[in-house]
């Protein structure tokens, strides 16, 4: 066996270590612990729902190479689960709700409508996903007030994208979900008239952007969504869903947050087994 020279200026350090006999012996063959994966964790008031969803969502996934965040939150039976809530990724076109509440939070200040302008690049925006309606509302806020409507909402982990890159927008699943809440329920952030807007034109999301977390949604909840995609470099395919589904005795939202994709169908067929799960764990619980 060779041995390595010690550099001189390690020297000291490790003769005191030795004359004080703290060096520990390291056991042939050992190597660091692996951390644990991140696991699904669900909690619910409904007796078993957690654990069925915990199961259900974990099974969903098995075998997806997608890595994947999701947020669900079932207001009627206080359920909620999680899964890489707090990690980021990059917003791609999910962002867009946040630029709608934050130019309605925006106007809300001076207690003004929204100008035809305002409401048509809104309108395109959210229901065609339009990218040049969303640079000129992007373009038109500014960083200032992006990051002013953040900080209101309590989206502490979201970090707009530099100069005009709305799309790398940083975001998490917690606070999509956080979002998702502001929208769908009364709060001191948005007013009644701001939230009925963006429910509105997440409504009218037209037919070919209406895949992911409404596959499998009950056929008596009104669904409104938002979806984002974008390939990079790394990472692969980002695919994106969120939606709060309400009425007729339905009042919940889901946040799937994907990316390492190898393809665009990849990460939504990802979305949509999760969201099956969730549906119909929901739907079984009366929810």
């Amino acid at each position: 066996m060779t041995l390595q020279r010690i550099p001189r200026r390690a020297r000291g350090p490790l003769a005191a270590a030795l004359a004080a006999g703290v060096l520990m012996p390291v056991t042939a063959g050992a190597a660091p612990a692996a951390a644990a994966a991140p696991a699904v964790a669900c909690t619910s008031d409904k007796t078993g729902l957690g654990a069925k969803l915990t199961r259900d969502i974990t099974a969903s996934l098995n075998a997806r190479k997608s890595t994947t965040a999701l947020a669900v939150h079932d207001r009627t039976t206080n359920t909620r689960c999680t899964l890489r809530a707090t990690q980021q990724y990059d917003s791609a076109s999910v962002v867009k709700v946040t630029v709608l509440a934050t130019l309605l939070w925006d106007a809300q200040k001076t207690n003004r409508k929204l100008t035809k302008r305002e409401t048509d690049l809104a309108t395109a925006m959210i229901t065609k996903s339009d990218n040049a309606s969303t640079s000129a509302l992007w373009k038109q806020l500014g960083p200032t007030r992006v990051k002013g409507f953040l900080k209101a909402a309590g989206m502490t982990r979201t970090v707009p994208g530099a100069k005009g890159s709305w799309g790398l927008t940083q975001i998490t699943a917690q606070d999509e979900k956080q979002l998702l809440s502001l929208v769908t329920a009364k709060n001191t952030v948005l007013s009644t008239n701001s939230r009925a807007f963006i429910l509105d034109r997440m409504g009218k999301v037209i037919t070919s952007q209406r895949w992911g977390v409404p596959a499998g949604a009950p056929v008596t909840a009104t669904v409104q969504l938002k979806n984002g995609w974008l390939q990079r470099s790394t990472h692969g395919w980002r695919v994106h869903s969120v939606g709060a589904f309400t009425g007729r005795g339905h009042d919940y939202t889901i946040t799937v947050l994907t990316h390492d994709n190898k393809t665009m169908n990849d990460g939504v067929n990802t979305i949509q087994a999760v969201a099956r799960a969730v549906h119909k764990d929901l739907a079984q619980a009366g929810a």
